[in-house]
């Protein structure tokens, strides 16, 4: 009994840890339906206007500069290449199958459902620029998914490793940046309303801590012997006795 209930103690953070993760998930897949139901109403209408305004006052040459080189930070292309650099390293300096495996699941599926998302809603873009990587339809923006998702699995993975932790919190805070500035030249540049680019925060998120879990999930598991529901249940039989 004295066994099980160590065991059963080993499985309660990460149950707990799945449990807020599956929370957020479902907050921020709350708050990208509302913002889909509410997309054309006045009120949204009104925010995205306000914002692509006050872009649209603040443009220079300088800006037009910097912030096509953070749109291109988070383009097809970029994020390709980068993704196969990162498959590298995991497979020839970690032999990392697990990680390898649901990372090409975030960013292939991450994409695939990009499509799926703009296709189901059909939005048109604000403007439609040749010079701007912006094709199809805007909601939700592509860029600002992709990025959430690439930058956000990159800030996991420099987690996960034995790099110091102050270079962890950098990473994390370049990463954040770098997330924070693709979607702001989304809407500077005229391919996406705010509206576009706040939807794609949440689709990317919610899509991201699902499958940072499925991996921490199947790792947890490959490197234990618990039976997590058994033992969890032995746990709350234990509490109840005691």
């Amino acid at each position: 009994m004295i066994e099980n209930n160590i065991k059963a103690k080993n499985v309660i953070l990460p149950i707990l840890l799945v449990a807020m993760g599956l929370g957020t998930s479902i907050a921020f897949l709350y708050l990208f339906t509302e913002l889909a139901e509410e997309m054309l109403e006045s009120e949204v209408k009104s925010f995205d206007g306000s914002i692509i305004q006050f872009f649209y006052q603040i443009n220079t040459d300088t800006l037009d500069v910097i912030l096509f080189f953070f749109t291109e930070l988070g383009s097809l292309w970029f994020l390709t290449i980068f993704s196969l650099i990162i498959i590298s390293i995991l497979w020839f300096k970690k032999k990392d199958k697990w990680s390898i495996l649901f990372f090409i699941i975030g960013i292939g599926g991450g994409g695939l459902l990009t499509k799926l998302l703009k296709y189901y809603y059909g939005r048109e873009r604000p403007s439609i620029d040749e010079t701007i990587d912006a094709i199809g339809y805007s909601f939700p923006s592509g860029h600002s998914m992709g990025s959430l998702i690439f930058y956000g699995f990159l800030s996991y993975f420099l987690f996960r490793s034995s790099i110091r932790k102050k270079l962890k919190w950098a990473a994390l805070f370049i990463c954040g940046v770098l997330i924070f500035f693709i979607g702001i030249s989304r809407i500077y540049l005229g391919a996406h309303y705010p509206s576009d680019v706040i939807a794609g925060y949440l689709a990317g998120s919610i899509w991201l801590i699902l499958c940072i879990l499925a991996l921490e999930y199947v790792k947890w598991r490959s490197a234990s012997s618990i039976k997590p529901i058994k033992a969890f249940k032995d746990f709350i039989a234990h509490q109840m006795k005691g």
